[in-house]
């Protein structure tokens, strides 16, 4: 257990630069408090003392801001940067050196039995906000990108952004047949406002011309008044 504890803290100075002592990380790293908890309420899961495991899941979930289900499989070296709001759904299953970032959900996508939540493989970083939704397999040495809703099975060492979910790397080499550029995604606000402010320009253009028009119209209309009250005086 003390092995598995200290394990836990180099996990900590590995991933985070922002780790100072040891003193720190134990007493002020809420994902480490959630990994210890959570070790503590699968044990009592395990021998079948749901009730207990979930009012340790509870109190876990109320001092952290991170609600892993007692069912929940964790590996070694797992790290949880800041995790507000990180859920981990009962049957997930996560494999060794994972990295979740805040409010990752790995979740299920509806009210079905039995495995219902991903699995993720080892050497995985899920970005923040991102949401992981059914019983597939994350492969291992995949990273997940911020914000991106993941459905379906991700191949090992693939990148994946985007909602849904795309892969735009895989082994290194850039996908090609999708939509999304990884280097430089979509964003469809920016999109929207840009059409907006094009409608704007060109109703801009419009309006002038017309302003032109009718000046010219009435400057027409007044030399043409003027021409016929001369002609009158002659």
């Amino acid at each position: 257990m003390w092995k598995r504890m200290r394990e836990d803290i180099a996990t900590i100075f590995e991933n985070d630069p922002a780790a100072r002592s040891v003193f720190e990380v134990i007493f002020s790293y809420s994902g480490l408090h959630a990994l210890w908890s959570h070790r503590i309420a699968h044990w009592f899961f395990k021998r079948r003392m749901f009730t207990i495991a979930r009012m340790i899941s509870q109190i876990n979930r109320f001092m952290t801001g991170i609600e892993i289900h007692p069912g929940a499989k964790i590996g070694r070296r797992f790290f949880i940067d800041h995790g507000m709001g990180v859920v981990i759904g009962e049957t997930c299953e996560i494999g060794d050196d994972v990295v979740l970032y805040q409010g990752v959900t790995l979740g299920g996508t509806g009210k079905e039995k039995g495995k219902r939540h991903p699995t993720i493989g080892n050497n995985v970083v899920v970005g923040s906000g991102a949401k992981v939704l059914g019983s597939f397999t994350v492969g291992d040495n995949s990273r997940v990108g911020a914000n991106a809703v993941v459905l379906q099975e991700v191949p090992p060492n693939s990148t994946v952004v985007g909602n849904p979910g795309k892969i735009v790397k895989r082994d290194g080499v850039r996908v090609t047949n999708g939509r999304l550029n990884h280097a430089d995604l979509p964003d469809p606000v920016t999109q929207v406002c840009t059409s907006l402010q094009g409608q704007i320009d060109a109703l801009k253009a419009e309006m002038e011309q017309m302003r032109k028009e009718r000046m010219e119209l009435v400057e027409t209309i007044r030399k043409g008044g003027t021409r016929e009250h001369d002609a009158q005086s002659v």
